[in-house]
Parts: structure tokens; sequence; C-alpha cells
């Protein structure tokens, strides 16, 4: 499996779960951190940690384990690293406080048409 098609899995996984607003960006090129940054909001503590055990749940059965975890699964967000793709969920408040996708602007984002379920407004 290459680093685009966990990153990729990992973004249905979230999807799944109803995470919110996800991004994948390729940051491969911009830094030694990871290939590829998920990043998902999610509406409560109670949903930043189911999101967060989905990922986990999904990333193992694809035979990927966490190698680290950061941050706080009962508070606003949690880091979760699986070496070459890192996921990012946020509590709205603070993935606007962190600004993920300011800080990377120069990443590639990776279109997700087809991957995600539409969402209609």
């Amino acid at each position: 499996m290459t680093e685009k098609e966990l990153a990729i899995a990992i973004a249905k996984a979230l999807d799944a779960k109803k995470g919110q607003n996800i991004k994948v960006l390729e940051t491969g090129k911009l830094t030694t951190l990871a290939d590829y940054f998920v990043i998902c909001s999610a509406t409560s503590t109670t949903q930043v940690k189911a999101l967060s055990d989905e990922c986990e749940r999904a990333a193992n059965d694809l035979g990927e384990p966490t190698h680290h975890i950061e941050g706080h699964r009962e508070g606003g967000w949690v880091l979760l690293d699986f070496s070459s793709v890192v996921v990012h969920i946020f509590q709205e408040e603070a993935r606007e406080f962190y600004g993920l996708e300011r800080l990377w602007a120069d990443a590639t984002p990776v279109d997700l048409t087809g991957v995600l379920e539409p969402t209609f407004s």
C-alpha cells in the first residue's frame, strides 16, 4: 500500500464516521515529517475520540500500526502518526486556532472527488 492509498483510506474511514471538512495534503516535498497530512473536524469531544479510534482501526486493518498519538482523545484535538501519514482531528475551534491549512498552504491538496460521500447544504 502506498502512502497516498493509506491517506485516502483514512479519509474514507473518517468520512464513514461523519468527520467534517476532511482534507488530505501532500506534504512530502515540503517536510520530512510526513508525506501526507489528513485533517478533519469533529463536532464534539466524543466524536474526536470516535474518529481517532476509527483511524486506528482502519490503519491497523491495513497493516499500518499507529506509531505515536498526541493530544487528548477526550479533548479538542488529537494527532495520530502513521509515519508517512499524520492525521489531525480537531474540534472546529481548535482547527481554526492551529490553522494547519494556512501553515501548509504550499502543500498539494489531494482531490477527494469520488472518495468521500457528497455533502449537501
